[in-house]
């Protein structure tokens, strides 16, 4: 394995760590201010909790969706040097 090759390689680790690390926050921060908003809702008005638990869990999963481009663009950039 020569220089260039292995610095390739390395260089794309470090950029699909970085993918994955930077694109996950969004993410996490989404989710958990809707998931504190719905409680806080949910503790305000009881009687509309299936509704709000209804909602938080579709926001969610939107929000989710994010992350999980995060994660194939990080595995593409991870094994295109092998293609």
């Amino acid at each position: 394995m020569e220089f260039n090759e292995f610095f390739l390689k390395a260089c794309c680790a470090i950029a699909a760590g970085l993918c994955m690390g930077i694109g996950s926050i969004g993410p996490a921060l989404g989710e958990g201010n809707a998931v504190g908003k719905a409680l806080e809702g949910m503790a305000r008005q009881p009687e509309a909790a299936n509704d709000l638990r209804t909602n938080m869990i579709i926001g969610c999963a939107v929000t989710e969706t994010t992350g999980i481009y995060s994660l194939l663009i990080s595995f593409l950039i991870l094994f295109a040097v092998n293609a």
